[in-house]
Protein backbone atom coordinates (compact mmCIF):
# COMPACT_ATOMS: atom_id res chain seq x y z
CA UNK A 1 0.00 0.00 0.00
CA UNK A 2 2.90 2.61 0.75
CA UNK A 3 5.02 2.07 -1.77
CA UNK A 4 7.21 5.62 -1.10
CA UNK A 5 5.53 6.31 1.81
CA UNK A 6 7.38 6.02 5.43
CA UNK A 7 5.81 5.02 8.05
CA UNK A 8 6.82 5.01 12.11
CA UNK A 9 6.34 6.99 14.87
CA UNK A 10 7.42 10.46 16.46
CA UNK A 11 7.12 11.53 19.84
CA UNK A 12 6.04 15.66 20.16
CA UNK A 13 5.10 17.24 23.12
CA UNK A 14 5.03 14.06 25.15
CA UNK A 15 2.64 12.28 22.95
CA UNK A 16 3.64 9.42 20.73
CA UNK A 17 2.19 10.16 17.19
CA UNK A 18 1.86 7.57 14.12
CA UNK A 19 3.00 9.89 11.44
CA UNK A 20 3.08 8.40 7.07
CA UNK A 21 5.34 11.10 5.43
CA UNK A 22 5.10 10.73 1.00
CA UNK A 23 8.58 12.09 -0.26
CA UNK A 24 8.59 15.11 -2.89
CA UNK A 25 9.85 13.30 -6.32
CA UNK A 26 12.74 14.18 -6.62
CA UNK A 27 12.87 15.53 -10.04
CA UNK A 28 10.19 18.40 -9.41
CA UNK A 29 10.12 18.67 -5.38
CA UNK A 30 8.08 21.35 -3.95
CA UNK A 31 9.69 23.47 -1.50
CA UNK A 32 6.17 23.41 1.07
CA UNK A 33 4.58 20.06 2.12
CA UNK A 34 0.64 19.42 2.66
CA UNK A 35 -0.32 18.56 5.89
CA UNK A 36 -3.30 16.31 6.07
CA UNK A 37 -6.04 16.22 8.95
CA UNK A 38 -8.76 14.34 9.40
CA UNK A 39 -12.05 13.57 10.34
CA UNK A 40 -13.07 12.14 13.67
CA UNK A 41 -12.37 8.69 14.62
CA UNK A 42 -10.51 8.18 10.92
CA UNK A 43 -7.03 6.95 10.79
CA UNK A 44 -4.49 8.19 8.22
CA UNK A 45 -4.72 5.27 5.42
CA UNK A 46 -8.51 6.35 5.12
CA UNK A 47 -7.01 9.44 3.05
CA UNK A 48 -4.64 6.90 0.54
CA UNK A 49 -6.98 7.77 -2.50
CA UNK A 50 -6.03 11.41 -2.11
CA UNK A 51 -2.94 10.95 -1.41
CA UNK A 52 -2.24 8.73 -5.18
CA UNK A 53 -4.03 11.52 -6.68
CA UNK A 54 -2.14 14.23 -5.37
CA UNK A 55 1.07 15.83 -7.62
CA UNK A 56 3.73 13.45 -6.82
CA UNK A 57 5.95 17.18 -6.35
CA UNK A 58 3.98 17.60 -3.41
CA UNK A 59 5.52 16.03 0.01
CA UNK A 60 2.57 14.55 1.99
CA UNK A 61 2.60 14.07 6.17
CA UNK A 62 -0.42 12.50 7.69
CA UNK A 63 -0.73 11.48 11.00
CA UNK A 64 -3.07 9.66 13.45
CA UNK A 65 -4.15 11.97 16.36
CA UNK A 66 -3.98 10.74 20.01
CA UNK A 67 -6.23 7.99 20.29
CA UNK A 68 -6.71 7.10 16.85
CA UNK A 69 -5.62 4.69 14.58
CA UNK A 70 -2.14 3.49 15.90
CA UNK A 71 -1.48 6.67 17.91
CA UNK A 72 -1.97 5.78 21.68
CA UNK A 73 -4.04 7.62 24.19
CA UNK A 74 -2.70 10.48 25.66
CA UNK A 75 -2.98 10.64 29.79
CA UNK A 76 -6.09 13.30 29.39
CA UNK A 77 -8.37 14.72 27.45
CA UNK A 78 -6.86 17.65 24.99
CA UNK A 79 -8.35 20.92 23.01
CA UNK A 80 -7.60 21.81 19.72
CA UNK A 81 -4.96 24.16 21.32
CA UNK A 82 -2.43 21.15 22.12
CA UNK A 83 -3.28 19.60 19.42
CA UNK A 84 -2.12 22.68 17.70
CA UNK A 85 0.93 22.77 18.85
CA UNK A 86 1.80 19.45 18.50
CA UNK A 87 1.29 19.64 15.17
CA UNK A 88 3.48 22.40 15.00
CA UNK A 89 6.28 20.62 16.93
CA UNK A 90 5.51 17.59 14.47
CA UNK A 91 6.46 19.87 11.63
CA UNK A 92 9.63 20.91 13.32
CA UNK A 93 10.75 17.47 14.04
CA UNK A 94 10.45 16.82 10.09
CA UNK A 95 12.14 19.93 9.56
CA UNK A 96 9.58 22.33 8.03
CA UNK A 97 8.99 25.52 9.30
CA UNK A 98 5.58 25.71 7.87
CA UNK A 99 3.37 23.39 5.45
CA UNK A 100 -0.02 24.16 3.38
CA UNK A 101 -2.53 22.64 5.74
CA UNK A 102 -5.43 20.30 4.06
CA UNK A 103 -8.37 19.75 7.20
CA UNK A 104 -11.66 17.41 6.53
CA UNK A 105 -14.59 17.22 8.34
CA UNK A 106 -13.16 17.46 12.04
CA UNK A 107 -9.86 18.25 11.20
CA UNK A 108 -11.11 20.83 8.90
CA UNK A 109 -11.80 22.76 12.26
CA UNK A 110 -8.37 21.77 13.56
CA UNK A 111 -6.86 23.48 10.43
CA UNK A 112 -8.55 26.03 10.68
CA UNK A 113 -7.44 26.64 14.34
CA UNK A 114 -3.93 25.99 13.48
CA UNK A 115 -4.25 28.95 10.45
CA UNK A 116 -5.16 31.29 13.35
CA UNK A 117 -3.06 30.33 16.08
CA UNK A 118 -0.05 28.88 14.32
CA UNK A 119 0.02 31.78 11.42
CA UNK A 120 3.61 32.15 10.58
CA UNK A 121 3.60 27.83 10.06
CA UNK A 122 0.42 27.82 7.62
CA UNK A 123 1.35 29.18 4.37
CA UNK A 124 -2.00 27.93 2.39
CA UNK A 125 -5.53 26.23 3.69
CA UNK A 126 -8.05 24.07 2.37
CA UNK A 127 -10.98 23.36 4.09
CA UNK A 128 -13.28 20.02 3.07
CA UNK A 129 -16.82 18.57 3.86
CA UNK A 130 -15.95 21.19 7.20
CA UNK A 131 -17.83 24.03 9.04
CA UNK A 132 -17.04 26.64 11.87
CA UNK A 133 -17.74 24.53 14.91
CA UNK A 134 -20.51 25.34 17.42
CA UNK A 135 -22.03 28.07 15.43
CA UNK A 136 -23.17 26.07 12.11
CA UNK A 137 -25.77 25.37 10.20
CA UNK A 138 -26.22 21.99 11.99
CA UNK A 139 -27.13 18.27 10.40
CA UNK A 140 -30.47 16.89 11.19
CA UNK A 141 -30.44 15.09 14.94
CA UNK A 142 -30.59 11.99 12.99
CA UNK A 143 -27.37 12.22 11.02
CA UNK A 144 -25.86 13.82 14.26
CA UNK A 145 -27.30 10.60 16.37
CA UNK A 146 -25.33 8.37 14.21
CA UNK A 147 -22.13 10.61 14.77
CA UNK A 148 -21.54 10.43 18.56
CA UNK A 149 -20.58 6.81 18.50
CA UNK A 150 -17.44 5.29 16.12
CA UNK A 151 -19.53 2.41 14.99
CA UNK A 152 -19.89 2.95 11.15
CA UNK A 153 -15.88 2.43 12.11
CA UNK A 154 -16.25 -0.98 13.81
CA UNK A 155 -19.35 -2.93 12.22
CA UNK A 156 -19.14 -3.01 8.24
CA UNK A 157 -22.94 -4.02 7.97
CA UNK A 158 -24.53 -1.32 10.04
CA UNK A 159 -22.23 1.29 7.95
CA UNK A 160 -23.41 -0.05 4.30
CA UNK A 161 -26.90 0.25 6.09
CA UNK A 162 -26.63 4.10 7.14
CA UNK A 163 -23.74 5.50 4.34
CA UNK A 164 -26.43 6.56 1.66
CA UNK A 165 -28.12 9.13 4.70
CA UNK A 166 -25.25 9.35 6.93
CA UNK A 167 -22.82 10.48 3.32
CA UNK A 168 -24.93 11.33 0.95
CA UNK A 169 -23.62 11.82 -2.87
CA UNK A 170 -21.99 8.22 -4.23
CA UNK A 171 -22.97 6.57 -1.01
CA UNK A 172 -26.50 6.86 -1.86
CA UNK A 173 -25.73 4.64 -5.44
CA UNK A 174 -23.22 2.47 -3.63
CA UNK A 175 -23.39 1.92 0.06
CA UNK A 176 -20.92 -1.23 -0.09
CA UNK A 177 -18.49 0.99 -2.01
CA UNK A 178 -18.20 3.67 0.73
CA UNK A 179 -18.66 1.11 3.43
CA UNK A 180 -15.23 -0.56 1.84
CA UNK A 181 -13.58 2.52 1.76
CA UNK A 182 -14.07 3.24 5.18
CA UNK A 183 -13.23 -0.25 6.67
CA UNK A 184 -11.05 -1.47 4.25
CA UNK A 185 -7.46 -0.11 5.39
CA UNK A 186 -8.93 2.20 8.29
CA UNK A 187 -7.15 1.40 11.66
CA UNK A 188 -9.89 2.06 14.43
CA UNK A 189 -8.42 3.43 17.54
CA UNK A 190 -9.93 2.96 21.06
CA UNK A 191 -13.87 4.12 21.71
CA UNK A 192 -12.18 6.84 24.33
CA UNK A 193 -9.85 7.95 21.66
CA UNK A 194 -13.50 8.92 19.31
CA UNK A 195 -14.57 10.95 23.00
CA UNK A 196 -11.42 12.82 23.36
CA UNK A 197 -11.69 14.00 19.15
CA UNK A 198 -15.61 15.00 20.51
CA UNK A 199 -14.52 16.98 23.54
CA UNK A 200 -11.52 18.60 22.07
CA UNK A 201 -13.97 20.30 19.62
CA UNK A 202 -16.85 20.39 21.76
CA UNK A 203 -18.45 24.39 22.51
CA UNK A 204 -15.12 25.21 19.91
CA UNK A 205 -15.80 28.08 17.42
CA UNK A 206 -13.91 29.47 14.55
CA UNK A 207 -16.33 32.31 13.59
CA UNK A 208 -14.79 35.09 15.71
CA UNK A 209 -11.22 34.67 14.54
CA UNK A 210 -12.10 33.69 10.83
CA UNK A 211 -12.24 37.20 9.51
CA UNK A 212 -8.64 37.62 10.56
CA UNK A 213 -7.34 34.57 8.57
CA UNK A 214 -4.79 35.83 6.25
CA UNK A 215 -3.80 32.45 4.22
CA UNK A 216 -5.24 32.33 0.91
CA UNK A 217 -7.75 29.02 1.28
CA UNK A 218 -9.83 27.08 -0.56
CA UNK A 219 -13.01 25.87 0.64
CA UNK A 220 -14.01 22.54 -0.54
CA UNK A 221 -17.99 20.98 -0.05
CA UNK A 222 -20.25 18.80 -1.77
CA UNK A 223 -23.77 19.49 -3.06
CA UNK A 224 -25.37 16.44 -0.88
CA UNK A 225 -23.39 16.27 2.39
CA UNK A 226 -25.68 15.52 4.83
CA UNK A 227 -23.29 16.07 7.59
CA UNK A 228 -21.65 19.40 6.59
CA UNK A 229 -24.91 21.00 4.69
CA UNK A 230 -23.09 23.12 2.10
CA UNK A 231 -25.00 26.26 3.95
CA UNK A 232 -21.74 26.07 5.90
CA UNK A 233 -19.04 26.41 3.50
CA UNK A 234 -20.33 29.78 2.10
CA UNK A 235 -20.35 30.70 5.55
CA UNK A 236 -16.64 30.71 5.98
CA UNK A 237 -16.50 31.86 2.71
CA UNK A 238 -18.31 35.22 3.53
CA UNK A 239 -16.03 34.84 6.60
CA UNK A 240 -12.24 34.10 5.38
CA UNK A 241 -10.98 37.59 3.07
CA UNK A 242 -8.81 35.65 1.01
CA UNK A 243 -10.90 32.73 -0.12
CA UNK A 244 -12.96 30.83 -2.40
CA UNK A 245 -15.33 27.92 -2.55
CA UNK A 246 -15.66 24.65 -4.84
CA UNK A 247 -18.31 22.80 -5.02
CA UNK A 248 -18.82 19.39 -6.26
CA UNK A 249 -21.40 17.00 -6.91
CA UNK A 250 -21.46 14.26 -4.44
CA UNK A 251 -21.21 13.69 -0.55
CA UNK A 252 -19.32 14.04 2.69
CA UNK A 253 -16.43 11.50 1.65
CA UNK A 254 -15.64 13.68 -1.64
CA UNK A 255 -11.96 13.89 -0.79
CA UNK A 256 -11.77 9.69 -0.80
CA UNK A 257 -14.84 8.84 -3.11
CA UNK A 258 -14.33 11.56 -5.57
CA UNK A 259 -10.23 11.82 -5.39
CA UNK A 260 -9.16 11.55 -9.15
CA UNK A 261 -11.69 14.92 -9.24
CA UNK A 262 -10.84 16.54 -6.18
CA UNK A 263 -6.63 15.96 -5.91
CA UNK A 264 -6.27 18.15 -9.13
CA UNK A 265 -8.04 20.73 -7.69
CA UNK A 266 -6.18 21.21 -4.68
CA UNK A 267 -2.48 20.24 -6.49
CA UNK A 268 -3.88 23.00 -8.62
CA UNK A 269 -4.81 25.71 -5.82
CA UNK A 270 -0.99 24.75 -4.00
CA UNK A 271 1.20 25.76 -6.62
CA UNK A 272 -0.77 28.50 -8.12
CA UNK A 273 0.50 32.36 -7.21
CA UNK A 274 -1.54 33.32 -4.00
CA UNK A 275 -3.35 36.83 -5.25
CA UNK A 276 -4.32 39.18 -2.60
CA UNK A 277 -8.29 39.66 -2.15
CA UNK A 278 -9.36 36.18 -4.40
CA UNK A 279 -13.39 35.79 -3.64
CA UNK A 280 -15.11 33.62 -5.91
CA UNK A 281 -17.50 30.19 -6.16
CA UNK A 282 -16.71 27.50 -8.28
Amino acid sequence: MFTTTKVRSLAVDGQVLRIAVRPARRSRPSQTPLLLINGIGASLELLQPLVDELDPALEVIRFDPPGVGGSPLPVVPYRFTGLCRMIGQLLTALGHDRADVLGISWGGGVAQHFAAFQRARCRKLVLASTATGALMVPASPAVLARMITPRRYLDRSYLQGAAANLYGGSARDDPARVAAAMNAHNRVGSARGYVYQLVAGAAWTSVPFLPFLRQPTLIISGDDDPIIPLANARLMHRLIPNSRVHVYHGGHLGLVTEAAELAPVVSDFLAAPAPAGQRKET
